[in-house]
């Protein structure tokens, strides 16, 4: 039933589906939900890290451009995906000819997401300000890469890709701390898409948004349905929208 993986030769890695967050040991990046697994070895891999186009590979905001799937970074020097601005640190598309990196995830971002009835775009170069760090550029980026943005087309949202993660990130250090004190592993993903409310209830009083306005749904329906396709299980997130939706 499984498949063979260059970096995992000795066993098929198979598809499966855990409730808890995870990390690719294909790019280091974290997943969550449906995963490429080996039991035996405790080794998983994001479906982008598990199925990846080895030459040939463009994406189009570097469109003279084409890119190699590296199971490593190219030399030892530290490098940064070109998409998020986040450190690379395993599995890599790399254009030798100008030097561009981007995470396996990032080269597969969509180009356009709706949510609800609002359609985001990603961008390479915005104006506006990021929802989340409220900032045009993203803080403690590298010289040259200013972060690729989901932005809205009413131009009222407007989100970095790196900080749509962070976000996530802190709503399952919430999770985590809340199952820490219940010992209760079952519902972590759907604790976690709760959660995420957290952090973003946080920003939104800055800007005047209230529990349950608008803004506020499509800023927590938006940030999932992110998450669930940067990390690998846009079904499940998906089904979570569904109930959003029909709870409202």
């Amino acid at each position: 039933m499984g498949e063979i993986h260059g970096s995992h030769p000795d066993h098929k890695l198979e598809q499966k589906s855990y409730k808890k967050p995870y990390t690719c040991d294909g790019c280091k990046e974290p997943g969550i939900g449906s995963r490429h697994r080996c039991d035996e070895c405790d080794y998983d891999l994001h479906k982008h890290c598990m199925f990846y186009k080895s030459t040939g590979a463009r994406h189009d905001f570097f469109r003279n451009s084409t890119f190699e799937f590296l199971f490593r970074p190219p030399d030892d020097d530290k490098r940064y995906c070109d998409g998020c601005g986040k450190p690379v640190k395993g599995f890599v598309y790399h254009c030798r000819k100008k030097g561009w990196d981007l995470h396996p995830c990032c080269m597969n971002l969509p180009n356009k997401l709706k949510v609800k009835d609002v359609k985001f775009r990603l961008h390479d170069k915005v104006l506006k300000k990021c929802f989340w760090c409220n900032r045009r550029r993203l803080e403690g980026s590298v010289s040259g890469i200013r972060g690729w943005s989901y932005v809205s087309k009413c131009d009222k949202y407007h989100f970095h890709v790196n900080c749509a993660t962070e976000m996530a990130h802190e709503g399952w250090r919430n999770e985590s701390y809340s199952n820490n004190n219940n010992n209760n592993h079952s519902n972590s993903l759907a604790l976690a898409l709760e959660n995420l409310e957290l952090p973003i209830q946080g920003r939104l009083r800055r800007d005047g948004g209230g529990r349950g306005s608008k803004v506020t749904r499509i800023v927590k329906m938006f940030f999932t349905a992110f998450v669930g396709i940067l990390l690998g299980d846009p079904t499940t997130i998906l089904t979570c929208l569904v109930a959003e939706l029909i709870t409202r």
